[in-house]
């Protein structure tokens, strides 16, 4: 008689695995949904996606990683797409939208090899090969770029912003985003590259206008107000004090009694906590400053004679403003009011409170050679103003990621057809199953100028037929009439690192879907997992 064998449960009893070419078409579908999420809003042409949330409220926006961040998605290697956008937008800020795309367009090619028994490892391999051929090539067509080359710094900023809310009145915002990027660029030691560090742009927000009332503050806007109605609201050639330390009596750091038996005594202790006040006063007022930003709290008593001696003041400023405003005014920060001189002031021409809504702000302007500046972005309503400060934040990150490479090459997808042409080739001097692999990795970079076309209702077959014949160095399409154009003559132009950055990232999460054959999803509070979209229908 056969013993019965018992079965082996080697996982929670809930948990679901997906295997072999089953897990590898599930991670590719979902791959390619994310992409086809956000592939309508490519180019000057791209189309804007409305996003509400639970509580109704929403955003309308064309910028990829704004979608896909406020999409929630959930699948796995959907998440791993997304992860792209994120950190492309962390990188450069802007060519979100393009990475995506060509990830998702990588993973369907080799969909296609899949299905002539062409193993993964391989596919992985060769697509791994034309990455690294890619980032070669790119570098042997960017072409070098100076800081005094404003136009082309401002062609740039323009490109960034077509297609985008704010393009109505890009070229305004152009040249206050590359005048404002310039301002805080320094210059590395060696070389024509430059540290920008774009923390030191604050980017301000203010409805009830047009993008073209946009401005470039030479210094900080404070969403704070004068702390008493007695204080001057505007002040000329202002000496500015920056205090890290409170205008007001400290409580004790060890517990304390004090013990009053009469009312004298209580009076001479008023009268000492005064005179403490009044000396603390007295010090700002001798170092000569006419303004106080303090990051710590003014007492009432303090402010009433700073009001006296003509100080404007504001309190509880942020540390970061503080740190911007010290850059913008070539002031110190003082944290013992002892240390308080005229030596540790800043400068600035106007310093003025004004109202705008029902908000008061401070504003700092006129900085004698600023290292931290403020743009004010205008918009109609507040999802105008939300688009058009993405935009603007977007254009920052094209200028900073141009000077500090250096390097940039033309858009309207001539970059691409000229990597297509150039992967083919290289795909000639592979022996083996790569070359395939290869193949596809150029025929997916076509995805770029078809997206454009499709987006701007052009025939993407006439379009691709034609940027593949051109002659010209920089074949891009032209989306407002279908022909073809040189992109660098047309001003489109875009720094080196969204290129390199975006096909960096697209290969490495392709290799990496490509070489999953195993799903295991873990039991959730002992219910089986919900596939992506939802359950299938009868589903209980």
């Amino acid at each position: 008689m056969s013993q019965q064998m018992q079965p082996i449960f080697i996982m929670p009893e809930d948990s679901k695995r997906t295997t072999g070419k089953e897990a590898q078409r599930n991670n590719i579908a979902a791959a390619k949904a994310v992409a086809e999420a956000v592939r309508s809003t490519l180019g000057p042409k791209g189309m804007d996606k409305m996003i509400v949330d639970s509580i109704g409220d929403s955003i309308v926006t064309n910028d990829g990683v704004t979608i896909l961040r406020e999409m929630q998605i959930e699948h796995p290697a959907a998440k791993m797409i997304v992860e792209i956008a994120k950190n492309q937008e962390t990188i450069v800020g802007d060519g979100t939208t393009s990475s995506v795309i060509i990830a998702g367009e990588l993973l369907k090619k080799a969909e296609d090899l899949l299905d002539l028994e062409i193993h993964p490892t391989i596919l992985a391999k060769g697509y791994h090969l034309a990455g690294k051929k890619c980032q070669e090539i790119l570098k042997g067509l960017a072409i070098n770029i100076s800081i005094s080359e404003s136009h082309l710094l401002e062609s740039i900023a323009s490109t960034a912003m077509t297609g985008k809310g704010a393009e109505a009145n890009k070229d305004h915002l152009a040249k206050i985003i590359v005048e404002a990027v310039k301002s805080i660029a320094v210059q590395e030691v060696t070389g024509d590259t430059f540290t920008v560090d774009l923390d030191q742009i604050k980017v301000e927000g203010r409805t009830g206008d047009s993008a073209e009332k946009s401005a470039l503050i030479k210094g900080i806007v404070l969403d704070k107000e004068v702390v008493h109605p007695e204080m001057p609201k505007r002040i000329t050639e202002a000496k500015i004090a920056l205090l890290n330390t409170p205008l007001e009596i400290r409580n004790t750091e060890i517990d304390a009694k004090i013990q009053i038996t009469s009312p004298h005594q209580l009076n001479a202790f008023l009268e000492q906590e005064e005179t403490m006040l009044k000396d603390m006063c007295q010090k700002v007022i001798n170092s000569g400053a006419n303004v106080v930003f303090c990051q710590k709290g003014i007492d009432d008593l303090a402010q009433h004679y700073l009001a006296k001696a003509g100080i404007l003041a504001a309190r509880r400023v942020r540390k970061s403003d503080m740190e911007k405003l010290a850059r913008a005014t070539q002031a110190s920060i003082v944290n013992n009011l002892k240390e308080l001189s005229s030596e540790n002031l800043g400068k600035a021409g106007l310093v003025k409170e004004e109202k705008n809504s029902s908000e008061e702000f401070i504003y700092v302007k006129q900085c004698p050679n600023p290292k931290s500046l403020s743009i004010i972005v205008y918009g109609g309503t507040e999802h105008i103003l939300e688009e058009n400060k993405r935009a603007v934040e977007d254009a920052l990150g094209d200028v900073a990621a141009t000077l500090r490479e250096g390097k940039v090459l033309a858009g309207a997808g001539a970059t691409e057809i000229l990597l297509r042409k150039k992967l083919h080739s290289y795909a000639q001097s592979l022996q083996g199953r790569e070359q395939l692999a290869v193949q596809a990795f150029a025929e997916a970079l076509e995805i770029i100028p078809r997206t454009l076309a499709e987006n701007a209702g052009i025939d993407p077959i006439d379009a691709l037929t034609k940027l593949k014949a051109s002659s010209q160095k920089w074949p891009g399409i032209n989306v407002f009439t279908g022909d073809v154009m040189d992109a660098w003559d047309a001003g489109v132009i875009e720094p080196l690192k969204i290129k390199t950055q975006a096909l960096a990232s697209a290969t490495e999460v392709a290799e990496m879907i490509l070489r999953i054959d195993d799903v295991i999803l873990s039991a959730r509070g002992g219910q089986a997992p919900v596939p992506i979209g939802g359950p299938h229908p009868g589903m209980m």
